[in-house]
C-alpha cells in the first residue's frame, strides 16, 4: 500500500489584499462614509454652539423675577417658562396615554393574531400613516376633535390643550405600532412554541412571555414616541388654543403654548423677533430648555433599555 506524503509549503507570498483597482475603490468609499459622518458631527456642533452662545446672553442679562411669572408675554420681558413647561407635559401626556395603549394594541394583533398576508397589506399603510403632514392632523384636531369630542367632554368647541394633545396621539399612534411591532417580530418562534407546549393560551403567551421579552424594544418605542409628542410644532400651534402670548394654565380644557408652539408663534410672520431687548434670545433658552429634557429623556431610556434588553 502506497502512502502519500504532503509536504508542507512554506510559500506564504499569496497576496490576499485584492487588486490595487479594488483598493482604491474601498479606501475612496470609507472617505466618503467618514466624511459623511464629520459633515453631519460638525453640523450638530454648530447647531446646539448656536443655541448655547444665543441663550447664556439671556442667562445673564434676563430679570429672573420675569421668568417665573404670570404667564408667557416675551414681547412685554415676561418669560414664565412654567406655563410653556406645563402646557408641554400636559399635551404629552395626553398624547401618550392615546396612543400607547392603541399603538400597543395594535402592534399585538399586526405580530401575533394577523395572517402573513393581512400584515402585508395593513403594515405598510401603517407606517404611511406615520407620514401624513402635521398640519393636517392640527387642522383635523381644530376642525373636528375640539367641537366634536372635546366639547362633548367638558371642555370648549375652539383650540385647547386637550385638542393638542388628542392630535398629537393620533399623530404618533403609527409610530408607537410599527417600532413595537417589529420588536414583537423579532422574538424568536421558539419562545412562543415552548410556551405553547406547556399548555399557555395564546393571551397568557403574549402577556406572560412575548411582551417580557420584548420590553426593551416596546420602551423604546415609548420614548420614541414621547420625543415625537414633545417636539411636535405644528398641531399644538394650530390646535392649542394661544395666539404668541398665554397666561399659566394647569387644565387641559384651556388654551396654552407649549414650548415649541411658543417659538413658532413669536418667530412666525416677521424676518426678525421684535419686541422687548431679549425677546430673541429668549427663544434660543427655551429651545435649550427642550433640548436638555428631549436629552435627558433619551439617555434615561438608552440606560433602561440597555439593563432589560435580553439577547437571543
Amino acid at each position: 500500500m502506497t502512502t502519500l506524503e504532503v509536504k508542507p509549503s512554506n510559500d506564504l507570498s499569496v497576496d490576499l489584499t485584492g487588486k490595487q483597482s479594488r483598493r482604491r475603490k474601498e479606501l475612496f468609499v470609507h472617505i466618503v462614509l467618514a466624511a459623511a459622518g464629520a459633515v453631519s458631527l460638525i453640523i450638530s456642533i454648530l447647531i446646539i454652539w448656536s443655541l448655547l452662545k444665543e441663550a447664556w446672553t439671556f442667562i445673564f442679562n434676563v430679570e429672573w423675577a420675569n421668568v417665573w411669572s404670570i404667564g408667557w408675554f416675551p414681547r412685554r420681558g415676561f418669560y414664565d417658562v412654567k406655563t410653556l413647561i406645563v402646557a408641554t407635559f400636559i399635551t404629552t401626556g395626553i398624547a401618550m396615554a392615546i396612543a400607547t395603549p392603541l399603538g400597543l394594541g395594535a402592534a399585538i394583533y399586526l405580530s401575533e393574531y394577523a395572517s402573513k398576508r393581512f400584515r402585508a397589506i395593513v403594515k405598510p399603510i401603517l407606517e404611511i400613516l406615520a407620514g401624513v403632514p402635521s398640519v393636517v392632523i392640527g387642522f383635523f384636531a381644530l376642525s373636528w376633535v375640539a367641537p366634536q369630542i372635546v366639547s362633548r367632554i367638558g371642555g370648549s368647541d375652539g383650540g385647547s390643550l386637550m385638542a393638542a394633545g388628542i392630535g398629537v396621539g393620533i399623530l404618533t399612534i403609527p409610530l408607537v405600532a410599527s417600532i413595537s411591532e417589529d420588536s414583537m417580530r423579532a422574538d424568536p418562534d421558539s419562545l412562543r412554541e415552548a410556551s405553547s407546549g406547556l399548555g399557555a393560551r395564546k393571551r397568557h403567551t403574549i402577556f406572560s412571555v412575548i411582551i417580557p421579552a420584548s420590553i426593551s424594544g416596546l420602551v423604546a418605542s415609548f420614548i420614541v414616541a414621547t420625543s415625537r409628542a414633545i417636539g411636535e410644532t405644528m398641531v399644538v400651534f394650530l390646535a392649542g388654543g394661544a395666539a404668541d402670548t398665554a397666561i399659566f394654565t394647569s387644565s387641559a380644557y384651556d388654551g396654552s403654548l407649549t414650548m415649541t408652539a411658543a417659538m413658532a408663534s413669536l418667530s412666525s410672520g416677521t424676518d426678525s423677533v421684535v419686541g422687548e431687548g431679549l425677546t430673541f434670545q429668549s427663544l434660543f433658552f427655551v429651545g435649550l430648555i427642550l433640548f436638555a429634557l428631549t436629552l435627558v429623556l433619551n439617555m434615561i431610556a438608552t440606560r433602561f433599555v440597555n439593563k432589560v434588553r435580553e439577547r437571543y
